[in-house]
């Protein structure tokens, strides 16, 4: 099961599904904060053939709650169903939700902090590479 860790790492990529062959992938980025902005997480869905570059921009994430809210650059609505989706999965991995028979959520097989592909079978379980799950040790998310 994925962890708000993983979401919040910084470049994280996870996938909701169901056993109807349903599936939505979103992306989490991060954005540093500065003197006049606190840190923000960025939550974008895959909406095209290129999983790299093909994302659209929905809304933002509390990283305390776990809560996602649109904005006034998002394209979507409350009643659109992708979401719908990423609050559904969300709330799962904030664990305010149980995760109902016929659903998965995971990890996309790319680190959760820098992004690159895992291929170590304990940093594919974990959604860190073995370089940034020593960092993510130190952090307090």
């Amino acid at each position: 099961m994925l962890t708000r860790q993983f979401i919040l790492a910084g470049k994280a990529i996870f996938t909701v599904s169901n056993d109807k062959g349903d599936r939505y992938t979103f992306r989490v980025t991060h954005k540093k904060g500065s003197e006049r902005f606190a840190p923000a997480w960025f939550v974008a869905l895959l909406t095209g053939p290129d999983n790299e570059s093909d994302y659209s921009y929905m809304g933002m994430l509390d990283a305390e709650t776990g809560d996602f809210r649109l904005t006034a650059k998002s394209k979507y609505t409350p009643e659109t169903l992708p979401v719908k989706v990423a609050k559904f999965g969300l709330r799962i991995i904030w664990g305010t939700q149980e995760l109902p028979a016929g659903y998965a959520i995971h990890h996309e097989g790319y680190c959760g902090r820098c992004g690159r592909l895992l291929t170590v079978p304990e940093s594919v379980d974990s959604g860190f590479g073995p370089e940034c799950v020593k960092k993510m040790v130190c952090r307090a998310v």
